[in-house]
């Protein structure tokens, strides 16, 4: 079985509520959220609402993330864990495991976008030719996959360099190591508030809805369903409410960004991306 982040001390393991995978029950499900932060901040932002959720209905959840996106994007699809949050299951060869959409969180539509400095001298996609961008990772739907099939349509020979998530990206470009970044736009704003770091969008794609809660063929209906409730019903209970704008601020997000019941079909974006860019991408 894949350990989890080595190099962390056994202090912080504790803190960020990093766990070992262990066989699953009718009452413990392992969830797996993409890294969109730094693992410190995704777990600060998971734990209490999974903990919340786990009271609320009944079915224990324990958070399972990887060193990268790519990482926990891995554990998904060996069939390691049973409910995720994702957009990296949309492709027609993903679609055929079985994840099933419940709910996804309700925050403003999300962006695929490049995005530089604000004092960069880059101005058009053009002059990222022959130069290296940071991307979260090769899972990283909104944040790679989008971006790189634009650089990729427009014949830019852009040198993709991997960073594990979003924050790490944001960091190598505002450090000067790269020239741009590939950025999902909900991302870089929060990413921007939190460090006080401006930047330029250099190319967005169209709007595309956030990312989704998803669960596995193997999980009973009825835990499904209670966990999809207790994360639907977050915002109309007091303690719930407080939970999620405390959660929401630690990222960046709109202090609404709450979640509400859907069965997926506004993904169809993201389905029709995958039957239009290079099979590489997909």
């Amino acid at each position: 079985m894949r350990a989890f982040i080595r190099n962390y001390s056994a202090a912080l393991a504790v803190a960020i509520g990093l766990v070992q995978a262990s066989p699953a029950n009718a009452a413990e499900y392992r969830f797996s959220p993409v890294n969109q932060y730094g693992i410190k901040l995704t777990a600060e932002y998971w734990n209490p609402i999974i903990d919340y959720v786990s009271e609320k209905s009944g079915v224990k959840l324990v958070l399972k993330i990887g060193r990268t996106s790519a990482d926990t994007t891995a554990y998904v699809l060996a069939q390691e864990v049973e409910f995720v949050f994702s957009n990296h299951l949309f492709s027609p060869e993903r679609e055929k495991l079985g994840w099933r959409v419940t709910a996804r969180r309700n925050a403003p539509p999300i962006r695929g976008q490049i995005v530089v400095p604000a004092e960069s001298s880059v101005r058009d996609l053009s002059d990222l030719n022959g130069q290296e961008v940071a991307f979260a990772g090769p899972e990283a739907l909104v944040g790679y996959k989008f971006p790189y099939a634009q650089l990729l349509s427009r014949n830019i020979d852009a040198r993709p360099v991997f960073a594990g998530n979003m924050d790490a990206a944001f960091s190598q470009m505002f450090s000067g190591r790269v020239k741009a970044a590939g950025a999902n736009s909900q991302l870089i704003e929060g990413y921007s508030k939190r460090e006080g770091r401006p930047y330029r969008v250099i190319w967005t794609s169209e709007a595309l809805h956030d990312l989704a809660l998803m669960v596995g063929t193997n999980v009973p209906e009825a835990d499904a369903r209670a966990v999809t409730q207790a994360f639907v019903n977050m915002d109309k209970d007091p303690k719930g409410r407080d939970i999620l704008v405390k959660a929401s601020q630690a990222v960046g997000l709109p202090v609404d960004a709450n979640f509400i019941a859907t069965d997926g079909r506004e993904y169809s974006a993201y389905r029709t991306f995958y039957r239009t860019v290079p099979a590489s991408l997909r």
